[in-house]
């Protein structure tokens, strides 16, 4: 069974969500339904939503490199501060 919904949302991102659904080839209403089930999914399951395929592809790229979190941290502060 369907059931309306009604969101409320600024219409600058309803324009921008209504290009990328027609773009994708797919309803708003589909592209809707699709991110709250993979949202819930998500939840339920405690898997992280499937990563792009080039995301993907440098997920561990630096498993054991040993850079972790401070050594970004730092690279980031002497590049913007």
């Amino acid at each position: 069974m369907q059931t309306k919904l009604t969101l409320r949302m600024e219409d600058e991102l309803i324009n921008m969500a209504k290009s990328v659904a027609e773009k994708k080839g797919k309803s708003l209403s589909k592209m809707v339904s699709d991110y709250f089930m993979a949202l819930t999914n998500q939840e339920i399951t405690g898997d992280n939503i499937e990563l792009p395929p080039n995301v993907k592809s440098l997920y561990g790229a630096l498993a054991d490199s040993g850079v972790d979190e401070s050594d970004y941290k730092k690279y980031v502060e002497g590049k913007y501060l």
